[in-house]
């Protein structure tokens, strides 16, 4: 009884997570409806609520605005609207960090999150999994003897939240194993070991100085 038991829960717990963070995801763009004007609402065209339309209607506005940010006159009406954003006190500050973030983080030329690293942390002789941000610069890369990196390191099970630090690009020792298997080994709290890659001269890693 207690094998079968196991083996039921290891079928619905993964099953069961999954359905509730996608039921969460059309709840919350669900939400988003009541932006629009009652006479567009699904309620007001079929005289029904329809689960997901908020979804679609979401995903639909995203790619609508990707569209027109592609082209040349679209580009130049969000560069317009931008400047204006950029002259009111409060907003500049919120919407300048807050693009700055989300282009270094979604850009397919930004460095983010792109390589798994392997770091001595909280102290010397304890490792864990961690993801390189970007290059130390500026002010403070000039304040900094030697090249530093930029580092997150997520918690356990839940990645969103962690620690940043600034770490001697010596003291880091970089993985070949895909940001996906890292985070899944993360999530797992190291039960769902990620496959060993094979290793060639030029991915090999590097060993941190003792």
């Amino acid at each position: 009884m207690r094998r079968y038991f196991i083996a039921g829960l290891l079928v619905w717990i993964p099953l069961g997570i999954t359905l509730w963070v996608l039921r969460f995801i059309v709840v919350t763009t669900d939400q988003s409806l009541s932006l629009m004007p009652l006479s567009w609402r699904p309620q007001a065209l079929t005289g029904h609520d329809l689960p997901g339309f908020g979804l679609l209607v979401t995903l639909s506005v995203v790619l609508l605005t990707g569209m027109i940010a592609a082209n040349y006159v679209g580009r130049r009406l969000l560069r317009l609207g931008e400047q204006v954003l950029v002259h009111i006190p409060v907003v500049k500050s919120i919407y300048g960090g807050v693009k700055q973030v989300s282009e270094t983080l979604f850009s397919s030329e930004g460095q983010a999150f792109r390589q798994a690293l392997l770091v001595q942390y909280p102290r010397a002789g304890c490792w864990t999994i961690a993801f390189q941000t970007g290059v130390v610069g500026g002010e403070v890369g000039r304040a900094l003897p030697g090249e530093h990196v930029s580092v997150y390191v997520p918690t356990t099970p839940n990645p969103t939240s962690g620690f940043f630090l600034i770490m001697p690009r010596s003291d880091v020792i970089e993985l070949s194993m895909s940001v996906d298997n890292a985070l899944k080994y993360v999530i797992s709290m190291g039960v769902v070991g990620p496959e060993a890659a094979p290793l060639s001269p030029d991915n090999l890693p590097q060993t941190p100085h003792p």
